[in-house]
């Protein structure tokens, strides 16, 4: 029984292998079919119509601020307080840093102890120079009498005038101990502390203003020439998107002797939250015309030679032609 078992599969496998043997050997014999031929190739057919070609040229440039001053104080004496922050948005006359005005106010409110002393004498003087009138009228007060009041008068009037011009003069002075801001904009760094010294010469802080930047751009020369005072100009991202978009109005008049480079300014509406300093990439349209434009793709080169494919009408069928 055991061996009846080990010799079944082993027929099994020479029947399998005379069957593969025929059948390859009928296959064999058979002609191979022959190959069809590929299907044309699909080809995507583009329609052109003239549209707008740019002749640019893109650079690096710097923004400005049209208005920045370094604020330093008038007066010398100590920081009594600082009303601003690095970075803060200010108004024009905004306060921003006050310098020890203790003695400035005393010098202030004794010319005004002064013009009001004036101001009762000049009435004063008045009084007397209409009683003296009067009795100069009636024959009681001689005409020297009358010349001497009205002396005074003139007298008290102009010490009243000196002592009001002393007031306004000290009233001045005493303004120069805050520090104001000159026009709208964002405040710098503060580069002082409250109870330093500081002089007529001590920087203080800064001001710029960042509403309306001015980006400065070098060009070669020879491009130079071709632009205009409303030659478009875009400031774009880092990806090539267009952030603002200006026109030219300042092409310096003569190039830089080293470089040979040409100053080209245009100012922006800072409506995206640039900073003066900031390096931006900036692109100047040169000259803006209508053509066919033609896909990369298809264009051609035979022998250095580029051809474009053109599909056409030709004898009632669909035709393409290789056209330099």
């Amino acid at each position: 029984m055991r061996l009846v078992k080990r010799m079944r599969p082993l027929r099994v496998f020479a029947v399998g292998v005379f069957g593969a043997a025929w059948v390859a050997g009928a296959m064999g014999c058979a002609k191979p079919p022959a190959k069809a031929p590929p299907p044309p190739r699909e080809i995507e057919v583009v329609n052109l119509a003239p549209s707008e070609v740019r002749d640019t040229g893109e650079y690096l440039g710097t923004l400005q601020s049209r208005q920045s001053v370094t604020l330093l104080p008038q007066v010398a004496g100590y920081v009594r307080a600082i009303h601003v922050k690095p970075g803060q948005k200010v108004e024009i006359g905004a306060p921003l840093i006050d310098v020890d005005a203790r003695g400035e106010s005393a010098a202030v409110e004794n010319a005004r102890a002064q013009r009001s002393s004036r101001e009762v004498d000049l009435e004063l003087a008045r009084r007397t120079l209409a009683r003296t009138e009067a009795l100069h009228k009636e024959g009681l007060a001689s005409v020297q009498e009358l010349e001497r009041v009205q002396a005074q008068v003139e007298a008290a009037e102009a010490a009243s005038r000196a002592a009001s011009a002393q007031l306004t003069q000290r009233e001045v002075q005493l303004q120069f101990h805050v520090v104001r801001a000159p026009f709208a904009g964002t405040v710098g760094d503060i580069v002082v502390r409250v109870g330093d010294s500081v002089g007529l010469s001590t920087v203080l802080t800064s001001v710029a203003q960042a509403d309306v930047l001015e980006v400065s751009v070098a060009v070669p020369s020879e491009r130079a020439r071709a632009l205009r005072t409303d030659t478009p100009l875009e400031l774009l991202d880092s990806r090539g998107k267009v952030l603002l978009t200006s026109t030219v109005f300042f092409v310096a008049p003569q190039a830089d002797p080293r470089t040979q480079l040409v100053e080209v300014r245009a100012a922006f509406r800072n409506t995206v939250g640039l900073r003066p300093s900031e390096l931006v990439r900036a692109r100047i349209v040169y000259s803006t015309r209508h053509a066919l434009q033609l896909p990369v793709l298809a264009v051609v080169r035979q022998s250095g030679q580029p051809f474009a494919l053109v599909v056409r009408e030709k004898e009632g069928k669909t035709v393409v032609e290789r056209r330099p």
